[in-house]
């Protein structure tokens, strides 16, 4: 059987019973990524394996078949999450080229969708307060909004907790961010309340999980099931969709903008922003700092040294 070592150190077989699109999607994560990345696109390209048939010769996979897949899949979801997805079929293509599997000229003909100005709008605290607060809806996701919400993370870093990684106590929570950083998440004590009725009598496993165990056709990470229940990591497909359901069809992302927004309507300066949400360059954070002429104007009676004073 021939084969390859690829960039990575992966040796690829290129031989055979090797040339399926399975062993092409078990090479590509293999090669070694930060965790946030690597789930994330383990379920993508696990899902479409299973539509497209693991079984099937790479070499014999159409064009057609792969936007029919795609739409199939995720069709429906919020641009950003589409977008998301048809990049990652765009990586494993490119990468299945560069390591010799016989990906040929296809492509995954499908445009990125435009995400609306909605998906950047600021929801009201009222309206946020009446979504995690009573019992209306689960814990589960009451706990994963307001988590969201306080520590004004991305959902991926934020659904790839495990329960070893929340400190209750001094309401944190240690998460593995985008480029495989680790961020000290912080959070208020609703969220805290929240979360240890979640994970009460748990000591290991994700903290968001599934309601089912996981299916027994697939293959998911020791690292993304429960070692009691066999329950797995909910993704994030469903996560948004469980939130776009129970908010009209609001995003995830509302969340986090929704923090930054409400902090900088706060007067909450850009340094501490990008230490809340990890920022790491302050021009992406010049649309919630806003300043309020009231504001300036508290500043200058503050400071004013001829005030009186009492």
């Amino acid at each position: 059987m021939a084969g390859r070592t690829g960039r990575a150190g992966t040796v690829t077989t290129l031989a055979g019973a090797g040339r399926t699109l399975g062993t092409a999607v078990d090479a590509f994560l293999s090669v070694s990524r930060p965790d946030t990345t690597a789930r994330t696109y383990a379920g993508t390209m696990e899902r479409l394996a299973a539509v497209l048939g693991r079984d099937r010769p790479l070499a014999g996979i159409t064009d057609d078949e792969l936007a029919d897949a795609a739409e199939e899949l995720w069709g429906e979801l919020a641009p950003r999450t589409w977008n998301r997805h048809v990049a990652t079929v765009r990586s494993f293509l490119a990468w299945c080229r560069d390591h010799g599997w016989p990906a040929g000229d296809l492509q995954l003909a499908a445009d990125r969708k435009t995400v609306t100005g909605d998906d950047s709008k600021a929801i009201s605290l009222p309206e946020l307060e009446r979504l995690w607060t009573g019992t209306k809806h689960p814990l589960r996701e009451r706990a994963l909004w307001r988590l969201l919400y306080d520590s004004a993370s991305r959902a991926d870093a934020v659904l790839g907790l495990d329960v070893p990684d929340l400190d209750l106590a001094n309401r944190q929570a240690r998460a593995r961010v985008k480029g495989g950083d680790i961020h000290l998440l912080h959070f208020q004590t609703g969220a805290a309340r929240l979360l240890a009725k979640l994970v009460s009598g748990r000591e290991a496993g994700p903290v968001f999980l599934t309601e089912r165990r996981a299916a027994s056709h697939r293959v998911t990470a020791a690292a993304d099931l429960d070692p009691v229940t066999g329950r797995a990591r909910l993704s994030y497909e469903m996560a948004e969709q469980l939130f776009k359901a129970a908010s009209g069809g609001k995003t995830l992302h509302q969340l986090r903008h929704s923090r930054l927004s409400h902090l900088g309507d706060q007067n909450v300066g850009a340094p501490l922003l990008m230490a809340i949400s990890g920022h790491k360059h302050l021009s992406t954070l010049q649309q919630y700092v806003k300043t309020s002429q009231a504001a300036v104007a508290r500043l200058m009676a503050d400071t004013d040294p001829d005030r009186r004073r009492r």
